[in-house]
């Protein structure tokens, strides 16, 4: 069960038993990451690349993906598989897409699964043989 701040964060951003307020969503989230909590920091990369509460800045946000990703938080790896797949944030790059789409897909995530799908087709297959092989030796931090 995520910690009492990542939940208050998320009923702040979708108006769940108080009002909606995007700019106290963030403060929660922040509290959270202080705390070094994976959900908030991916909910935090979510309001970074929504621009709710925040300015919209998608550099922001896959700093926080990132840090979410890598402590094995599927939803973050789906999300920094995106970022990734749509160069917002970072430069285009399919192998790490792949990469970040495979490892959420491996804990159930389906879109991941089409997602990583659907960059395949745009990849060679030595690129393909990276991305699986980077997702195979992939450790959480």
């Amino acid at each position: 069960m995520p910690p009492p701040r990542t939940n208050l964060g998320f009923m702040y951003s979708n108006g769940q038993g108080v009002p909606q307020d995007y700019a106290e969503a963030v403060k929660w989230f922040r509290l959270a990451t202080e705390q070094g909590n994976a959900l908030g920091q991916n909910n935090l990369g979510v309001m970074y690349v929504l621009g709710e509460g925040v300015p919209q800045d998608y550099a922001r946000a896959v700093k926080w993906f990132r840090l979410a990703a890598e402590q094995g938080v599927a939803e973050a790896q789906f999300n920094l598989g995106v970022m990734y797949g749509e160069g917002k944030g970072v430069p285009e790059d399919y192998v790490q897409a792949h990469m970040w789409h495979n490892l959420a897909a491996e804990q159930n995530n389906e879109v991941a699964r089409k997602n990583r799908d659907i960059v395949a087709e745009r990849m060679t297959p030595a690129q393909i043989a990276e991305a699986q092989k980077l997702a195979r030796e992939w450790r959480p931090k």
